[in-house]
């Protein structure tokens, strides 16, 4: 462990996403910045296209920085498309999440996060912040 955080290496994130069903989805949309890593590798897992959502809520030291998430860049989303994996890093209190769902409204949404509260959530006994390989 480093700066009270727990290490978590790049091979057991892609040991614990690949063990994992994952839904049937048309689309992976992931949330810009923190998601950015996870949300690709949900996609290429799935061999899914990928889109970003540019939300910002908390800082460098994972503190809130507005009193709620702001969206910075919307998506446009295929017509085509039914059904959205949402993916981030951390669902903390869940304001992001739910904010990003309000943007995707009228699609059937599984949420996935790496850590916290999720539909899916890759590593559920982590209780604390973590060092992610990719930071």
């Amino acid at each position: 462990m480093s700066d009270n955080k727990i290490d978590l290496d790049f091979m057991e994130i892609k040991n614990r996403l690949k063990s994992r069903n994952l839904p049937q989805v048309d689309l992976v949309v992931g949330i810009a910045d923190g998601g950015k890593v996870p949300a690709s590798l949900v996609a290429w897992k799935l061999e899914l296209p990928l889109l970003m959502l540019k939300i910002n809520y908390r800082d460098e030291n994972n503190q809130p920085r507005y009193e709620t998430p702001r969206m910075l860049k919307n998506i446009k989303i295929p017509e085509t498309v039914k059904k959205i994996l949402l993916v981030d890093d951390v669902g903390v209190s869940g304001k992001t999440l739910t904010l990003a769902k309000k943007q995707l409204k009228t699609l059937e949404i599984t949420t996935l996060v790496m850590k916290g509260r999720g539909d899916i959530v890759l590593f559920p006994e982590i209780p604390t912040c973590v060092n992610w390989p990719w930071n």
